[in-house]
């Protein structure tokens, strides 16, 4: 270990300690929002959207939007859910790690995960974000299966918050084509 490292640590290291407020943040966000009925969870959209008609950026309603999928995904623990012919029972929450990913998304970066470390759940975060903008967000997967899948998979969780979700593929063209 150089000396560089030693007193400033990894880049790594350093990336995971700016992140780590943001991540407190969120998780005390959703400390509150546990309280909140069902429906005033979902209010929280029409909320941040007009918030950023206001001015608000979507940095400034980052940890508070986080935390709304971190919360929607809570309550949908337990819930089945029809994904591609086969039932799935949802029980999916994003640990802190994978509130990094989300943040590391939303910022323009790249986030490298392992197969099974929640690829698909961190980027509910920022689709959920950037969705609130009404300009629409689109999500790319290496193959048609996938597309499909996480469309209805996780279009649960947009669907909670009363977000439409669609897929294109090869086999089904989207209806507006």
């Amino acid at each position: 270990m150089n000396l560089f490292t030693k007193i400033f640590g990894t880049k790594r290291a350093r990336d995971v300690k700016k992140l780590r407020p943001y991540v407190e943040l969120i998780n005390r966000f959703d400390e509150q929002f546990k309280s909140l009925s069902d429906d005033e969870l979902r209010a929280k959209t029409p909320e941040f959207k007009e918030r950023l008609k206001n001015g608000e950026t979507l940095d400034d309603i980052m940890c508070e939007a986080f935390a709304v999928v971190k919360n929607a995904c809570r309550r949908m623990c337990g819930n089945e859910y029809q994904v591609c012919g086969h039932t799935l029972k949802w029980e999916m929450v994003p640990f802190d790690v994978q509130l990094m990913g989300g943040i590391v998304l939303h910022q323009g970066k790249i986030a490298e995960m392992q197969t099974g470390e929640g690829k698909t759940l961190v980027a509910t975060l920022p689709v959920y974000l950037n969705a609130l903008t009404g300009k629409g967000v689109h999500v790319v997967t290496v193959n048609d299966y996938l597309a499909k899948r996480d469309s209805e998979w996780m279009g649960m969780l947009y669907q909670f918050h009363n977000l439409s979700v669609d897929c294109i593929d090869k086999h089904e063209p989207n209806s507006e084509a």
